[in-house]
């Protein structure tokens, strides 16, 4: 796919993979649309952007909610003219066992990580149509593909987005709507400055602006995924299929240390 001039709505956009994917595209000479939850956030990250020449709209609306994924679907499109790209962006996470998490949180996850994407991407579905040539990129995360302990919800509906954008890819193959399903590792994002887990807890982190250029490079691609980590989440995704009980193992040692440094991570 030609990125140039393409219309793209970004859930999530004003900080973290969606900023650094938005300032990407821009830079490939689409058109964007951001969105977040906050008005005055949305302004700040719209306006740094434009600063390189570009226009850009931002729209400020709650996806996790039926009147914000409306309100985002009908800007988008009014300000673009149009959609031919919807990335489901947008994200929440919060960490620790699941007993001790409160229940308004773990709804909380489910509504942006996976309510969110598939009913605002079922809102999108005629704009995307209308395109000839569109395509849906779902952010899920390395999560979704070795589940971590702390992390149960959180890993279940990445892990759902990941089979919902499989699934529907299959439902609209030779129908002009591509889907590419993104699996992020651990990235400098604000949403990991609460998680003090580092790469001896298998928390690695990699510059937004590198997991962004891969995103790039999937959808000009047409790939079918694009998984970041390199050969350590390969070999791990590899042992995870072929004797998860080593998983188990491994994670266990690491339990006390882990539990500890993800207490705090929350961002909702």
């Amino acid at each position: 796919m030609n990125i140039s001039g393409k219309r793209i709505l970004i859930t999530g956009g004003t900080s973290g993979i969606g900023y650094a994917l938005a300032q990407a595209l821009l830079a490939k000479g689409a058109k964007v649309a951001i969105s977040g939850r906050r008005p005055n956030v949305v302004a700040t990250a719209a306006q740094a952007l434009q600063e390189s020449g570009s226009v850009v709209h931002g729209i400020a609306a709650d996806v996790s909610t039926p009147e914000g994924r409306a309100a985002t679907i009908n800007e988008a499109v009014d300000a673009l003219g149009g959609l031919d790209i919807l990335v489901n962006n947008a994200g929440g996470v919060r960490a620790g066992r699941l007993e001790n998490t409160e229940e308004a949180e773990l709804q909380a996850m489910i509504d942006v990580n996976l309510v969110g994407p598939i009913m605002l991407t079922r809102s999108a579905m005629p704009a995307l149509r209308a395109s000839g040539e569109a395509m849906v990129v779902n952010v899920s995360s390395g999560i979704a593909l070795v589940g971590a302990p702390f992390y149960a919800t959180y890993a279940a509906v990445k892990a759902g987005i990941a089979r919902f954008g499989e699934s529907l890819r299959r439902e609209l193959k030779g129908e002009g709507v591509h889907v590419l399903t993104v699996y992020p590792g651990g990235t400098d994002t604000p949403m990991m400055k609460s998680n003090r887990a580092g790469p001896e807890l298998g928390f690695s982190r990699e510059p937004a602006s590198a997991v962004a250029d891969a995103i790039v490079a999937g959808m000009e691609s047409e790939a079918f995924e694009v998984i970041r980590g390199g050969d350590t989440r390969a070999q791990m995704i590899a042992l995870n299929r072929d004797n998860p009980a080593a998983i188990d193992e491994r994670f266990l040692g690491l339990k006390p240390a882990l539990e500890d440094a993800i207490k705090d991570h929350s961002a909702l």
